[in-house]
Parts: C-alpha cells; structure tokens; sequence
C-alpha cells in the first residue's frame, strides 16, 4: 500500500479522496455514537461539510468520459448536494425519520457504493491499495 499514486494526481483527487475517507470514518461514527447530542450535532455539521467538499471537488476530476468531460457518477455530484440540503432542513424540522433515510442513503450511495467503485483496476485508489 502506498499513496504515491494519490499524492501524485492531479490536486483535486487527492483533495475529493481524503474528504470522502474522512467522512467515512465521521460517518460510521455519527451511525454507532447517540444521536441528537450536541456532539451529534457538531460532527453532523463536519460530515455535511466533507460531504460537499466530496462533490464538488468530483467537477474538476474527469478520469472517466462518457459525455465530454463527464461521466455517470458526476450525476451523484449534483444529487449530493440536494440531499445534504433536504437532510439538514428534516434535522432543522425534528423530522427524524426523514433525517435519518436522507442521511444514511448520502452515506450509502455516495461514500459505501461510490467508493467501491474506486477500487476497480485502473483506478487511483486501486493502485493506492493493491499496487502498481
């Protein structure tokens, strides 16, 4: 294992792959910690942050290309974002329900499944893990 490769890229992949790792990790800890504390809160708020510095960054990243610079997973870039948002303002309404699919859906799709999908051969984080 080496992040070589990562460090390597152009600067906004390492920047869209430490944020989503980090909110990995912030976001099994926001699953198993107690929720609506104030530390629930907080790191909620840092996990919303990451969670936008993982789509956004994704725009100046186009190592897939299917519709010009673009690919499919650019259409969960946009969707992110709105779901961020619609999460927020169910936690803001004590909408928990809403709150709690919302958020957990964000982590699934866009951290768990996405991410899988950065370790097929040929990718960065598959030469980060398995090597050259």
């Amino acid at each position: 294992m080496s992040l070589a490769p990562l460090l390597d890229a152009a600067p906004a992949i390492p920047l869209h792959a430490f944020a989503a790792m980090a909110a990995f990790v912030l976001g099994v800890v926001q699953l198993a910690a107690p929720k609506g504390t104030l530390p629930h809160r907080t790191l909620g708020w840092i996990w919303v942050v990451l969670m936008a510095v993982v789509a956004l960054s994704s725009f100046w990243i186009h190592q897939i290309r299917l519709f010009g610079p673009w690919s499919p997973i650019h259409l969960l870039s946009i969707f992110t974002p709105i779901m961020l948002v619609f999460g927020v303002l169910a936690a803001r309404r004590h909408n928990v329900r809403a709150h709690k699919i919302t958020m957990i859906s964000i982590f699934a799709g866009a951290l768990v499944i996405a991410g899988l999908f950065t370790f097929v051969p040929g990718r960065i984080m598959h030469a980060v893990v398995f090597g050259g």
